[in-house]
């Protein structure tokens, strides 16, 4: 593996800081309207862990449910919430869980406000129309952020939708700070770094277990992307004026290259499957 430009330790802290956070899973919960929520917690939990998602919708959720949830998926029947949904609404506002809305039975383009849930949170399934799956992932994807890793780890149908929300969400971010830092060099081992974070939780997201000695592994998909840094400084020097675009397109661009890399090689079967190539071999 190429030699990282960043001190082991800041690395290994990465490592500890994702096994930190995996020690406090909060399940994913599924409410309201019963045959809507009982068709999207099946959905979610094919193949994985039935645990994972908690299906609340035979009552009103309360605030002891709430209070170890991350994301609530809650179903209407309806145009519009009425006033126990919003009651379940606010009171998840209240404890901090983000909310994913589904209005069953309205067109996307006439989509009302719902109280209490922001409109990029709600998901219109216009009338007779499937349950958005895929759709829904999107959104428990964006709304569990830096947790979202620990809900595709036992809920395989939620890992596209965490994936690329992980891979977006790092690439942006190196996009801004390629064009934010203007010291040369001093972007290099940030950028890095977090290609790192993003690389480990793509792994955690497919169930790697991360110690020492497989975070090393995982971290030489990082390896191949390390030259996008130098790239750019020489890119920048040929393009006047519009250095500044091209550092942070390529911190964008080598950033997703990665990420994309380092999801096909899990995806594959990650660490188990280039052991077992190994194993074949010997």
């Amino acid at each position: 593996m190429p030699k990282l430009p960043l001190n082991p330790l800041s690395v290994w802290s990465v490592v500890k800081e994702l096994r930190t956070t995996s020690e406090d899973f909060r399940p994913l919960l599924v409410a309201g309207a019963p045959e809507h929520a009982a068709a999207i917690r099946t959905a979610f939990v094919e193949g994985g862990d039935a645990t994972a998602a908690r299906d609340l919708s035979g009552g009103q959720p309360s605030p002891y449910d709430l209070e170890g949830a991350r994301v609530l998926v809650y179903a209407v029947d309806g145009r519009t919430p009425d006033e126990e949904d919003e009651k379940v609404l606010r009171l998840a506002g209240r404890k901090g869980v983000e909310v994913v809305c589904v209005l069953v039975g309205v067109q996307p383009d006439d989509v009302p406000d719902v109280p209490y849930v922001p409109a990029t949170d709600v998901v219109a399934v216009a009338p007779g129309e499937a349950l958005p799956i895929a759709e829904i992932a999107e959104r428990v994807a964006e709304r569990a952020d830096a947790t979202s890793h620990q809900l595709a780890a036992r809920l395989p149908a939620l890992r596209p939708a965490v994936v690329e929300s992980i891979v977006k969400g790092f690439s942006v971010q190196n996009g801004v700070l390629g064009v934010a830092i203007f010291i040369p060099g001093a972007d290099f081992p940030v950028l890095t770094l977090n290609q790192i974070r993003m690389v480990l939780r793509i792994a955690a997201a497919y169930g790697e277990e991360l110690d020492r000695q497989s975070a090393l592994e995982v971290l030489s998909v990082v390896g191949a992307g390390l030259g996008f840094r130098a790239v750019s400084r020489q890119l920048a020097g040929v393009v006047p004026g519009l250095g500044w675009v091209v550092k942070g397109g390529i911190a964008y661009a080598g950033t997703r290259a990665i990420g994309e890399a380092a999801a096909a090689f899990f995806a594959a079967g990650g660490t188990r499957k280039l052991g077992e190539s190994v194993r074949s071999r010997s």
